[in-house]
């Protein structure tokens, strides 16, 4: 409607019905038009406060924003948190970065829930302060600015308490007094002891608070840094042929541990079915030696609870868990929601499972493969309440024993709402547990797995393996959103993936990749013994599987072996702790280089000023050779002339200098370097 038509309108109408008119045709008031601050794009902030960042114990958390307001007045802002179980929020000053971004950090000393939010408002007496300060210099008159000053700092003294209360009375007074010195007044309105006070009882009346309140979960601190070994243990007997047992495992703590593992993940320790057991090679025809899947779970000995009885009973299982500890490692459990056609659970809750129109239960498959060994759990059934409940309780169970880690077999294949429920039951008492995630499959499905709250997750890194694929695959996990809630956990090779790299590679690959693994994640593992000692024969051409794949079958390894890479992998292991620079996965940064063969990567730790430079070469049968670009000086480092940098790898220094410098690398020998960089002030020490 043009101007002239509501004025036209309006003059036919009277006075009570034109004001109706016009308040039909605008929005309704809000309940106070005098708040001016816009507080938006608080971040982290996912999918508009349904899930929560992730953290751990000992980080600062970072938390930026865009606040601005009309006009050019002064704004503060302020990042509130919080525990969750807390009443009182703390505060602590954004600041400005230029451009109306804010940002704040403040420190995270306890596991479990967080909260955070921004305020901001209008700072009317730092903008009449600024405004002062340019008008003096352009020398114009500022009386009366000095009047509004006198009725501002009035105004805060009543906010205040106490002694400041009376100073700032009589900082208003005398402002306010005519005879009080000009200059005088000039130098109180602008003195850095007022404006303390002042700023000490801000005006907030007039505040605006994001639209949210934001979640944030802080793990413990193996959450954040880890390295998992995983073994079967019935391949831990000394004899050839022989079923290990947990005590068997006992046995190979040290050995783990001595290689620089933490945690040690076990495959499922329960009874097997004997209803079409799988033999060897996942043959349907098994012998009665045959020990079938670990993953076809259940048996008349019992179901997820339960323990396989060639592997020990329930106290040999806590005396590996407290044994394992006294190795400062943790024992990891599998946790694979299946079950064989011989699980309890099948004959005492058939609702629980997919029936098929002939009465038959359906078994799991992912054509062509088939699974007939396996029924999965049906999460539309309408008993669903008792199976969550189950469910939740084989979690609590393991817990009970000691178990204070998790690898979940494909949970994407279960009801995400499951996993939330039950993970935040878990945390309700136990906010200490680690859940890993193996779930390889669509991005988007793995990112909300991560979003309803598994610590870790198995990634497409075994997959990428070219130096261009890792690089925009790390750019992409530690650069946008993923990186506030996707914590990733490499793996170079599990019981099911033995990638064609491995395959064709040979040693010098398995080097590269636990290289690559360890350092450009902080939580990274492998499936051994199978790694140090470079198995890598699959069960055929094309294939991902291994040829006599422990899945089916007990196996005996010699650790001794003297091709095995166990010390180079104990290396790896021990500058990653040594290092601190490592012990983040995000803050990877990536340098040029003129070969794209080679990969050339570095990470920094301001606290420590712990600088790392990874230079990996991708083909594993030629030496290849270039130029890397790096240069120190972009870390805050004084090193215009020269600097050096200590391969932690061979105890090899290498005189460098800012810029482009000369690298080689022949993968028959070391396919890696993992350089400290050392630059002038540390040399002089």
């Amino acid at each position: 409607m043009t101007l002239f038509a509501v004025s036209w309108v309006m003059s036919c109408v009277d006075l009570p019905e034109a004001r109706k008119f016009a308040n039909s045709n605008v929005m309704k008031l809000p309940n106070d038009g005098t708040s001016r601050v816009v507080v938006s794009a608080v971040r982290p902030d996912i999918d508009a406060g349904a899930y929560a960042a992730k953290r751990v114990v000992g980080d600062h958390f970072v938390v930026e924003a865009d606040v601005f307001c009309d006009g050019h007045d002064v704004v503060r802002c302020m990042a509130a948190y919080r525990r969750t179980r807390d009443r009182r929020w703390t505060e602590v000053e954004m600041e400005d970065l230029g451009n109306d971004v804010r940002r704040a950090s403040f420190p995270l000393d306890e596991i479990g829930p967080w909260e955070y939010t921004v305020h901001a408002w209008v700072d009317h007496f730092a903008g009449l302060r600024n405004g002062l300060e340019k008008k003096i210099a352009a020398e114009q008159d500022v009386s009366i600015e000095l009047l509004v000053a006198a009725d501002l700092v009035l105004a805060t003294a009543e906010r205040a308490k106490g002694k400041d209360a009376t100073k700032l009375n009589e900082f208003g007074r005398k402002l306010g007094s005519p005879g009080f010195e000009y200059p005088d007044k000039l130098g109180m309105v602008l003195s850095e002891s007022l404006f303390e006070l002042i700023e000490k009882y801000p005006d907030r009346s007039r505040e605006t608070s994001y639209a949210r309140v934001l979640p944030l979960w802080v793990d413990r601190e193996r959450a954040g840094f880890s390295a998992w070994y995983e073994l079967f243990p019935r391949s831990t007997a000394e004899q050839p042929g022989k079923h290990g047992t947990f005590r068997d495992c006992i046995k190979r703590l040290p050995y783990v541990a001595g290689l620089g593992f933490d945690v040690l993940y076990l495959p499922p320790i329960h009874p097997i079915g004997n209803t079409f057991r799988k033999g060897p090679n996942n043959s349907l025809t098994p012998s009665a030696k045959d020990p079938g899947s670990p993953w076809a779970i259940g048996s008349p000995k019992g179901g997820h609870t339960a323990i396989e009885p060639q592997l020990g009973d329930e106290d040999d299982f806590k005396a590996l868990v407290d044994a394992a500890l006294q190795h400062k490692m943790e024992i990891a459990l599998d946790i694979a929601f299946q079950c064989s056609p011989d699980h309890p659970w099948v004959k005492e809750h058939p609702d629980w499972f997919v029936i098929r129109p002939d009465g038959s239960v359906q078994y799991a498959e992912n054509p062509p493969k088939k699974y007939q060994d396996i029924y999965p759990l049906n999460f539309e059934s309408s008993d669903w309440k008792e199976l969550w409940q189950a469910l939740l309780g084989v979690f609590l169970y393991w817990i009970n024993l000691g178990v204070k880690i998790f690898r979940v077999d494909n949970p994407h294949t279960k009801a995400f709402g499951f996993w939330q429920w039950a993970i935040a039951e878990i945390r309700k008492e136990h906010p200490e547990v680690i859940f890993l995630a193996e779930a390889f499959t669509r991005p988007k499905v793995m990112q909300h797995l991560a979003k309803v709250g598994y610590t870790h997750s198995y990634t497409y890194f075994t997959w990428r393996n070219t130096a261009a694929e890792l690089q925009q695959y790390l750019t992409e996990l530690t650069t946008t959103e993923m990186a506030e809630y996707f914590r990733p956990n490499f793996w170079p090779n599990t019981p099911d993936i033995l990638h064609e790299d491995l395959q064709v590679g040979g040693v010098p690959a398995f080097k590269a990749r636990l290289v690559l693994a360890a350092t450009l994640s902080s939580n990274y593992g492998i499936y051994g013994p199978t790694y140090e000692l470079c198995v890598n024969t699959p069960r055929e051409a094309g294939s991902e599987e291994y040829l006599d794949s422990e899945k089916y079958q007990i196996r005996h390894w010699n650790l001794d072996d003297s091709r095995s890479i166990a010390p180079y992998i104990t290396a790896v292991n021990q500058l990653r702790r040594e290092n601190a620079a490592l012990h983040t996965t995000t803050g990877v940064r990536f340098h040029q280089s003129d070969n794209d063969q080679l990969l050339a990567y570095s990470k920094f730790d301001e606290h420590s000023a712990n600088l790392v430079l990874v230079i990996v070469n991708f083909d594993y049968q030629y030496q290849q050779s270039g130029w890397i670009e790096f240069d120190p000086q972009t870390f805050g480092f004084d090193s215009e002339s020269h600097f050096v940098v200590y391969d932690l790898l061979t105890d090899h220094g290498y005189r460098w200098q800012p810029g482009w410098n000369y690298v080689e690398l022949d993968p028959k020998t070391n396919p890696a370097h993992i350089f400290r960089v050392v630059v002038p002030s540390e040399l002089n020490d």
